[in-house]
C-alpha cells in the first residue's frame, strides 16, 4: 500500500485529488506514521513534517486550507482570501492551486467535481453532519447542476462495523423514510441497536440530490488496520485526509 489512494473515478485532466493512509509519515505509535491531525496529541513537529510529506506526495502547489471540524453543515469556500473562520466540515473552490480537504478517521470524507472540471469541493461526513445535511450544502455551492456533479465516497467505517443506536436510524428516517434500508437490526435485544451502511446512506442523499454519478466507498477503516487510522477501533490515532484541487 502506497501513501495515497487515488480516485477511481472519471477525472478531468485539470482536477487532482487522492485520499491519504496511515502509512509514509513520521508520527510514532499511536499515530504511525501520516498522521495529519494537529489535535489529537501528536508531537506538533511530526505533524508538520507529515503536512510537509503531503504536498510532496499528492505535488500540490501549496498546502491544504486544514478545516476546524466540528460535524456541522458549514461550508467554506476558498477564493485566494485568508479566512477569517476556518470551523466548518465542508470546503469548495473555483480557483486553481486551491486544495480543499476533510480530515477523517472512520467518519466519512466525500469530495466532489463538475463535470466541467471547473469547480471543487470536500466535506467531512460523520453520521451527524450526513444526517443535517453537509453534503447538500456542499452541493449547494456548485454551479454546476446535481446531474452534471460527480462524487467520490473516500474511506470510512465500513457497514459490517457502525454499530449504533436507534436514535440514529430515527435521526435518518425523520429526514426521508428511504434512509430506512442503510440500517440492519443488530444484536439481542431488536430494535435496540443497528448496523449503519453510511456509504449507502451518503449514496441515497446524493441521489435524492440528483447527483448519479457516485464512485468508492468500498474501503472500511475499521478492519484495514494496517492502512488506516480508526477512531473506533483505537481510541486515539491519527487523522488521514482527503484532498482535491483544481491544477
Amino acid at each position: 500500500m502506497t501513501p495515497l489512494i487515488f480516485p477511481d473515478w472519471p477525472q478531468p485532466d485539470n482536477v487532482g485529488a487522492c485520499s491519504t493512509t496511515r502509512l509514509g509519515g513520521v508520527s510514532l505509535s499511536p499515530y504511525d506514521s501520516l498522521n495529519l491531525g494537529n489535535h489529537v496529541g501528536d508531537i506538533p513537529e511530526y505533524v508538520e513534517q507529515n503536512r510537509t510529506l503531503l504536498v510532496e506526495y499528492a505535488q500540490l502547489q501549496q498546502q491544504p486550507i486544514w478545516l476546524e471540524q466540528v460535524h456541522g453543515t458549514r461550508v467554506i469556500t476558498l477564493d485566494g482570501q485568508s479566512l477569517v473562520n476556518n470551523q466548518a466540515d465542508a470546503v469548495y473552490t473555483n480557483i486553481p492551486g486551491q486544495v480543499c480537504a476533510v480530515m477523517t478517521a472512520d467518519c466519512l470524507p466525500v469530495i466532489f467535481c463538475s463535470i466541467s472540471g471547473d469547480e471543487v469541493a470536500a466535506a467531512h461526513a460523520g453520521w451527524r453532519g450526513l444526517c443535517a445535511g453537509v453534503l447538500e450544502n456542499t452541493v449547494s455551492r456548485f454551479s454546476a447542476k446535481p446531474d452534471m456533479i460527480r462524487a467520490w465516497l473516500g474511506p470510512a467505517i465500513g457497514p459490517s462495523k457502525f454499530e449504533v443506536g436507534s436514535e440514529v436510524r430515527e435521526a435518518f428516517i425523520t429526514v426521508n423514510s428511504d434512509l430506512e434500508q442503510a440500517f440492519t437490526p443488530y444484536g439481542d435485544n431488536y430494535g435496540d441497536k443497528f448496523l449503519a451502511n453510511i456509504y449507502l446512506l451518503a449514496k441515497l442523499k446524493l441521489q435524492l440530490m440528483g447527483i448519479t454519478e457516485i464512485f468508492g466507498g468500498t474501503a472500511c477503516t475499521v478492519t484495514e488496520e494496517k492502512n488506516f487510522f480508526s477512531y473506533r477501533r483505537d481510541g486515539n490515532t491519527g487523522r488521514m485526509a482527503t484532498l482535491i484541487w483544481l491544477r
